[in-house]
């Protein structure tokens, strides 16, 4: 399993939007091109699934953009992954090499991690490793 840059785009994308969640204002895809370094025509092309999976919503006007429609800590990595790069899968399920046992516990495995990882999780993962903390007096 290889996760193409439609899936990793998408998670930037979510992760960007989950870390400014908190000041409760839409965002532009331009801008979050602009932080991440992507193209706004490529995430214009990814928002739409993330939208109809009702993961986003946009909010139209002068200062619109997109917002989560749901909390971070309730966006679980596999329900994003799985939007835009279909379903999760190691190996064909017709192969006969002796091995399934070890492939269905290797896919349980990663399936575990990306069930029980949320955005949120992402975030906070983004802010230790590239230090951007929140200071508050």
């Amino acid at each position: 399993m290889k996760i193409s840059t439609k899936g990793r785009y998408g998670l930037m994308l979510l992760v960007d939007l989950a870390a400014n969640e908190s000041s409760g204002e839409p965002i532009s895809l331009k801008s979050i091109a602009e932080r991440q370094g992507l193209s706004d025509h490529y995430l214009e092309q990814l928002i739409a699934p993330l939208r109809n999976l009702g993961l986003v919503r946009s909010v139209r006007g002068a200062r619109g953009g997109y917002v989560l429609d749901r909390s971070s800590s309730e966006i679980r990595i596999s329900e994003v992954l799985s939007t835009l790069e279909g379903p999760i899968t190691l190996v064909d399920e017709d192969i006969e090499d002796g091995l399934g046992d070890f492939w269905d516990r290797l896919q349980g495995s990663i399936l575990a991690v990306l069930n029980s990882t949320t955005l949120q999780d992402l975030v906070e993962i983004r802010e230790k490793s590239t230090g951007n903390f929140m200071y508050y007096i």
